[in-house]
């Protein structure tokens, strides 16, 4: 009896061990193995480090800003991280006029615009008030001087709503991206609408590539914005571009209250020649709520009427935020202003802003074959 159960046992135990060597092999192989949490974070990690490292190609390596932007896309975009932010709040609000695009050649793109329809345009010169003309002088001034006129900005929102009243929002942007589509005056090799610096261009990608929603607040027109925005190599959708505002109104409605009025299908949608608000400051906080409704993560800007933006970002985010600024301090390859440029960096040492040197952080601004005149 003692070895029949000796002789029952015996396969069995060799099967058992069989099986264990089998399984083992196959487990050394990888085969039918199932990674753990933590395993795939590393794998997910070092996936990201390549991707930041291609899409920021054009920033110098030892530059502080991609090195901080870099980590902390890594920390709000892991599962698992302490800082992991979902993907419907990560998302990042740009200023437009020294963050994203030119400045200064001569001035802003909007000023450019504005002057070329109420003085140049052969179209409209002629139609065009004293109001905007005494405007486009204001911005004439400041072109050749850099000096301001009292009240220029108020002055300057009246004088676009007036001299683009009448067409349809279609026909506003359309005009504004042919007129964007001339040289750009003060550089070789580039037009107005290819004005946009390159390795912001590249931010805006990776962002894009790590799931976040890319809204542009500007202070200029809205509708030149996305005039703008229709012949430059940035593609954002017109529903994420917020800007200063003009009235707008029905081809039939006269004089009546919009509360008043009915909508009809002889009816089109126009310009309505009155200014309604400048985007700056307090006001790119109101807009945001307004309009996206949801508290960005990251702001990106340029000078003090973005500082509201930034702190309205930062300030008690349930999720890591950070805020960083554009130093124009590049005199060869752009219009820079090294004083400005140094109050600035000062502003975000004091405002726990991440400074960003145009001058230092970027290989090229335009792209290599573009250069000053």
């Amino acid at each position: 009896m003692e070895n029949s159960k000796k002789n029952v046992w015996k396969p069995i135990a060799i099967i058992s061990l069989c099986l264990l060597i089998i399984v083992s092999t196959c487990y050394g192989l990888g085969i039918g193995y199932k990674q753990t949490d933590a395993e795939k974070t590393y794998e997910n990690t070092e996936t990201q480090e390549i991707n930041f490292a291609e899409a920021l190609s054009l920033w110098n390596d030892d530059a502080a800003a991609k090195k901080e932007l870099t980590e902390y896309l890594k920390a709000v975009t892991t599962e698992g991280s302490v800082d992991f932010i979902p993907v419907e709040n990560r998302i990042a609000v740009f200023d437009l006029d020294g963050t994203l695009a030119c400045e200064t050649d001569p001035c802003y793109f909007d000023h450019c615009v504005y002057y070329y329809r109420v003085m140049e345009d052969p179209d409209y010169k002629d139609k065009a008030s004293d109001f905007e003309k005494e405007v486009a002088a204001e911005v004439k001034q400041f072109m050749d001087t850099g000096v301001s006129a009292p009240d220029s900005m108020e002055h300057h929102g009246k004088g676009v709503a007036m001299a683009f009243a009448g067409m349809t929002p279609e026909e506003f942007v359309s005009y504004v991206a042919d007129y964007a589509k001339t040289e750009a005056p003060g550089y070789n090799n580039m037009t107005r609408a290819e004005a946009f610096y390159k390795p912001m261009l590249e931010v805006i990608d990776l962002l894009r590539q790590n799931d976040f929603t890319v809204y542009i607040v500007s202070g200029t027109d809205r509708f030149i914005v996305r005039g703008l925005v229709e012949a430059s190599p940035l593609d954002i959708p017109a529903n994420q571009i917020i800007g200063s505002d003009e009235n707008m109104v029905a081809t039939d409605q006269g004089n009546t209250d919009g509360i008043d009025y009915v909508f009809d299908e002889n009816d089109q949608l126009v310009m309505g020649g009155e200014f309604l608000v400048k985007n700056l400051d307090m006001n790119k906080v109101t807009v945001i709520q307004q309009e996206i409704g949801v508290q960005p993560v990251l702001a990106f800007g340029n000078s003090g009427s973005d500082f509201s933006m930034a702190q309205f970002v930062l300030n008690d985010n349930p999720y890591k935020a950070k805020a960083f600024m554009l130093c124009c301090d590049d005199t060869e390859r752009e219009n820079g202003n090294p004083e400005k440029a140094a109050k600035m960096a000062a502003s975000c040492e004091e405002n726990g802003y991440t400074a960003i040197s145009m001058k230092n952080d970027w290989k090229t601004i335009y792209g290599y074959n573009v250069t000053r005149k």
